[in-house]
């Protein structure tokens, strides 16, 4: 029966995977209240259980006085030298009674209660010093319920909250999906332990890189610094406390397969490796990668001035700053981002444009006046010109002229006359035209345009003649006296126009358009 006993209490410690003794521990205190109504009502008793024999040893305690008043916790110095010879007042003394065999319903019901109680408070203050030695490291669990503010995780024995600061925004989480976070807090709560998880910290990135690079996990190669955007983007700094060991390498791995297994639980997060460096001008410029960097100025009090190439500032500076807001976080200085162009602006070494300049639009307005002042100067030279070539073929004599000296002396006269016209040219050409003389010169040439159409328009009209009018009454009547038909005679637009579909006297025919035109009305015409 004993041996059942303990049997029975090895099982339960195994269920509930609690140490044996914490089940001893709480099956003794639920005894103690069971056994306390059973044994004369005393408070002061304990309950002890062999871990032998199983046997129940219940035990007594009573204060030993001159006069006993309460006799379940009291007893005389008499009374006392019975149990121990050196006994004395004021002392306590431990009196092993038997157990009862068996306890009522009353009492078994209220050490059940207590055992069960007693194993919950076990059980939690189990969990609790499991998980308070575990700060900072990565655990496994399973999504076990979504909320807008919070994420409940199943870890086993217990559950874990991940807030929503504590989450990444970029993942989506669904119930019965299994994550790795690291525990940041560990409190006690009325309902035993509450834990604080998180997938946003650094430090769950710092338990990946243990995990997955071996150089990490042994203190080969270490994680300088840290600067991360959950979700999006993170860099480390990476250095070395053992020669031959390339840092950078040892945490990508092979053709990146370690790298690549971080970046997987990670759901696709970037990573960027760099080498710390003792210098700040090379870690800066290393922190800024991938982007090229032109030179590093240390200005003092952790602030450094970066000139990178024209092409690479975007890079540089990254989506909405990232990188280099990335970059601060990683070096811990305030880093300012200029291009090639804008430092040698400041420099004076490239001169802006002045605003006083002429803009392009009004170069090429100057541009269009010169053109229009050279034209007019070119054409007014072109008319002198041409007017005094005029001239000169009117006074040339007739060639068939018999007298030689005539003919000298027109030549020499021609030749004097071409001198003055090489003269007016020269002096034309360096005159200068306005605007004014040149649509008063315009509206000239409108108005002689003008009179030569309405001298054109008059000759036209008298190669015509007068217009001859037609009066249809007089028409009618002569008509009528002709053929004396009293109008009965008339019957289609030939018959009074024949110029229009008929054929005239002549035998000209006319014109097709009306009723009664064409080849019928020529026959018509011609048979009248």
């Amino acid at each position: 029966m004993k041996s059942d006993f303990l049997l029975a209490v090895t099982q339960l410690a195994t269920e509930r995977r609690l140490p044996r003794d914490v089940v001893v521990d709480a099956i003794e205190a639920a005894l103690v209240s069971a056994f306390k109504k059973e044994v004369v009502g005393s408070d002061s008793i304990s309950v002890k259980i062999l871990p032998t024999s199983g046997d129940i040893v219940l035990t007594i305690h009573k204060i030993i006085v001159d006069s006993v008043e309460d006799t379940n916790n009291e007893i005389s110095l008499e009374e006392a030298y019975a149990y121990r010879k050196d006994s004395k007042l004021g002392e306590t003394l431990d009196i092993v009674v038997e157990t009862p065999e068996a306890a009522g319903r009353i009492a078994a019901q209220t050490a059940k209660q207590v055992v069960l109680q007693r194993l919950r408070e076990a059980e939690r203050n189990v969990v609790y010093e499991e998980y308070a030695t575990r700060l900072n490291e990565i655990i496994s669990g399973v999504v076990q319920r979504v909320d807008p503010e919070q994420i409940i995780i199943n870890l086993g024995r217990t559950e874990a909250v991940m807030p929503k600061a504590e989450s990444v925004e970029s993942e989506h989480y669904r119930p019965g999906q299994r994550i790795r976070v690291v525990v940041r807090e560990v409190e006690r709560g009325a309902n035993g332990a509450k834990i604080i998880v998180s997938r946003a910290h650094n430090t769950l990135i710092e338990r990946l890189f243990e995990l997955e690079v071996p150089e990490v996990a042994t203190g080969a190669v270490i994680l300088s610094s840290i600067a991360r955007e959950p979700g999006y983007r993170t860099k480390v700094a990476v250095d070395t406390r053992q020669e031959g060991v390339d840092p950078v390498g040892s945490c990508v791995g092979l053709r990146g397969a370690r790298i690549q297994n971080i970046v997987n639980e990670l759901n696709g997060e970037k990573i960027d490796v760099i080498p710390w460096n003792s210098d700040p001008s090379v870690y800066i410029a290393q922190a800024l990668s991938p982007s090229q960097v032109t030179k590093v100025e240390v200005l003092g009090e952790k602030r450094a001035l970066v000139v990178v190439p024209d092409s690479q500032l975007s890079l540089a500076i990254g989506k909405e700053g990232q990188n280099a807001r990335l970059a601060a976080k990683l070096t811990g200085w305030r880093i300012d981002i200029r291009s090639g162009t804008e430092i040698l602006v400041a420099e004076g070494e490239i001169v802006e444009p002045d605003a006083t300049l002429l803009t392009p639009e009004e170069e090429e307005s100057i541009t269009t006046d010169e053109n229009i002042d050279a034209v007019a100067n070119s054409t007014e030279t072109v008319v002198e010109v041409a007017e005094s070539s005029d001239q000169i073929s009117i006074e040339q004599p007739d060639s068939s002229s018999p007298d030689p000296d005539v003919a000298i002396e027109d030549t020499l006269e021609t030749e004097s006359d071409l001198q003055k016209t090489d003269e007016v040219t020269t002096d034309s050409s360096e005159t200068t035209v306005n605007d004014d003389d040149i649509e008063k010169a315009l509206k000239e040439l409108e108005l002689e345009e003008a009179a030569l159409n309405e001298t054109s328009e008059e000759t036209s009209d008298d190669e015509d003649g007068p217009e001859e009018s037609f009066d249809f009454d007089e028409f009618l009547k002569d008509y009528q006296a002709d053929n004396e038909t009293g109008g009965q005679g008339i019957r289609f637009a030939e018959d009074i126009f024949p110029e229009k579909g008929g054929r005239f006297k002549d035998g000209r025919s006319g014109g097709g358009n009306n009723r009664g035109g064409g080849q019928s009305g020529g026959r018509r015409g011609g048979g009248r």
